[in-house]
């Protein structure tokens, strides 16, 4: 942690560049504020997990057809909870909920949506693995009083801001709204998440990548055949690579960002060959962490084009994700034109 930033909070650093637009309501700081307090919220919630009896199944399964954890309920309820009622926000989306979650009739309307995982990487969480959470915040686009799905369906080239939190060995927050990307880590002691890492870039080519590779016998050929190449020894090009997978999309992904190198989850085009089946959702896990390594400097793709740029059909949407370093990203894209067919 540079001392130069020792003493810049969150909510400072937020407010230092709402100075530098004048248009500025402060009503994105606000959002920003309670993204904050709900994740200090979670973050004790986590760290308690196994003496607090949150561990384990709820019974149900989610839109998703997943189990309920007893925790991804519980941070569903803590996000709701932090967000529903400000005026901030005019709809909302959560990865637990079927459709879309209206404010209270009783709350005013905010001119911003938000979709959010409350807790991504839940089913690691009783062995102690880094989870997080992650979130998607766009302008309100529609003419009524209150929020409606076009709110939320929007491409990522329209995000406002969007970030993630990792709850592990530290509470961190990262954050961008489309000008660099930071990172504020929790301090317990005072309960504040100080800035720790300004203007993090992502190097422009890594060496590590990042995927379930139990799955290799259902992608693509151009896919495997991008796996095959980087596992390839070649000491000028500095492979073979290393591999890391953690199996929660925040932890792999923050790594990526810090260290360089590429994170995939491509479609198991083979398991269901007339419909390609990825897992990871648009709207809240694949569009915000799109746009944080962009604004870091580096690329996410489906392996045909931007991320970024995927029309939005609907809230748990799903699409393959490659994303990491420019080069990296460049090359896995390479290999899909080059192999398999449009």
């Amino acid at each position: 942690m540079a001392s130069d930033t020792l003493g810049t909070t969150l909510t400072r650093h937020v407010f230092e560049q709402q100075k530098g637009h004048p248009q500025a309501t402060g009503e994105l700081t606000g959002i920003l504020n309670q993204i904050a307090l709900a994740s200090k919220i979670m973050s004790r919630k986590v760290n308690r997990a196994g003496l607090a009896d949150v561990l384990g199944y709820t019974g149900e399964e989610n839109v998703q057809g997943e189990e309920v954890r007893r925790l991804d309920e519980l941070a569903n309820d803590v996000f709701i909870a932090a967000f529903d009622h400000l005026g901030h926000f005019c709809v909302m989306a959560s990865e637990e909920v079927d459709d879309a979650i209206p404010i209270p009739d009783q709350y005013q309307c905010g001119h911003y949506s938000i979709a959010f995982d409350p807790l991504d990487g839940s089913s690691n969480i009783d062995a102690n693995v880094s989870v997080g959470t992650i979130f998607a915040i766009h302008h309100k686009v529609s003419s009524g009083p209150r929020g409606e799905n076009q709110d939320l369906l929007q491409c990522g080239t329209e995000l406002v801001a969007a970030g993630y939190v990792v709850y592990g060995s530290s509470t961190m927050l990262v954050l961008s709204t489309g000008r660099g990307v930071d990172g504020f880590t929790l301090d317990p002691e005072i309960g504040e998440f100080l800035l720790s890492h300004p203007g993090i870039r992502i190097p422009e080519r890594g060496k590590i990548y990042s995927c379930n590779e139990g799955n290799y016998p259902y992608w693509s050929e151009g896919v495997r055949r991008y796996i095959d190449y980087i596992k390839t020894p070649d000491k000028e090009s500095g492979r073979p690579y290393s591999t890391r997978y953690i199996g929660s999309m925040v932890a792999d992904i923050h790594r990526t960002l810090l260290y360089g190198g590429i994170f995939m989850y491509p479609a198991d085009t083979k398991k269901n060959p007339d419909k390609a089946a990825p897992k990871l959702r648009l709207l809240y896990e694949c569009s915000p962490m799109a746009f944080l390594l962009e604004n870091a400097g580096g690329a996410a793709s489906t392996g045909r084009g931007r991320v970024l740029e995927v029309t939005p059909e609907g809230l748990h949407q799903r699409v393959p994700f490659f994303g990491g370093s420019l080069l990296n990203v460049r090359e896995l894209e390479e290999f899909v034109e080059r192999y398999d067919a449009k």
